[in-house]
């Protein structure tokens, strides 16, 4: 058999949420519903979203309407990004926004969910992987609306062993996060939504155009997050050399011998005879 795709790779978790059983599952879990409860769930046409045009790393996300017309919007997020609440917020506001048009009123607005799976730590102040926030009243914790709910997995805060008693939300999470068949075929034992997540996974993982997607989509990733790294790197480097050529222009200024200057600095001597004539 191939290779198994990661789920956790944009491209193959949205293949997987195409198994209906899988995302009523998954949902489920997330938004403590009894799965015999969702009725229907319905994929929504997305694209790979971008935040600039240029940006061929972009943002690969799932988009369900459930059967009460709660609008959800899955998104996982491989690199780090420190301003990822601030981005969910204001995708899910778009989505919230987007259904009222002209002449209609406000009793239309239906609930908007945003379901983040992030490998990386968003939250510092605790080891919790997963984080549920609604708008509340600070002090009462009255609730000010339901419509907008913030659902949110760390990857990298999963426990290593599970416990008998694991919850269906850590079952997912570690399938999701999951690489090894051994993995897998665990998990998929103790719940047959996974079970049938890991069947659609088999499947996608045996399609070769399939493949080609998934590995061109993987390679988009490793390409952005190498040019995110190098641009880090090159910032740097580039504020050494400022800093450096200050360190200089300050020891010309204070009278210290080219020489001198040369060896502390590092910079030769016809650099550093550069920079006096500018000063």
């Amino acid at each position: 058999m191939n290779t198994l795709m990661k789920p956790k790779v944009d491209y193959a978790f949205k293949e997987i949420m195409m198994n209906e059983k899988a995302r009523v599952g998954f949902l489920s879990a997330i938004l403590n519903l009894n799965p015999l409860d969702i009725k229907q769930t319905q994929i929504l046409n997305t694209n790979l979203r971008k935040v600039h045009e240029n940006d061929k790393q972009g943002i690969l996300d799932v988009r369900v309407l459930m059967n009460n017309n709660t609008e959800i919007d899955i998104e996982i997020q491989l690199s780090p990004l420190t301003v990822w609440a601030d981005r969910s917020l204001f995708y899910l506001s778009k989505i919230y926004t987007e259904q009222i048009q002209s002449g209609q009123n406000y009793t239309v607005f239906k609930k908007c969910v945003s379901i983040s799976i992030l490998d990386f730590k968003l939250f510092q102040d605790t080891d919790e992987f997963y984080s549920c926030f609604h708008i509340l009243e600070d002090t009462r914790h009255t609730l000010y609306t339901d419509k907008m709910e913030f659902h949110v997995l760390e990857l990298p805060k999963l426990p290593k062993q599970l416990k008998k008693d694991a919850s269906d939300v850590l079952l997912w999470a570690k399938f999701i996060s999951a690489e090894t068949k051994e993995e897998f075929d665990m998990l998929a034992s103790k719940n047959e939504y996974i079970n049938s997540a890991y069947e659609q996974l088999q499947v996608i993982s045996q399609d070769k155009q399939k493949q080609m997607e998934y590995t061109a989509r993987q390679k988009a990733i490793l390409d952005y997050n190498q040019g995110m790294l190098e641009a880090e790197q090159r910032g740097r480097q580039e504020g050494r050399q400022e800093t450096c050529i200050s360190m200089v222009i300050e020891m010309l200024q204070e009278g210290l011998n080219i020489n001198t200057i040369s060896k502390i600095s590092k910079l030769s001597i016809s650099e550093i005879e550069e920079l006096k004539k500018n000063i």
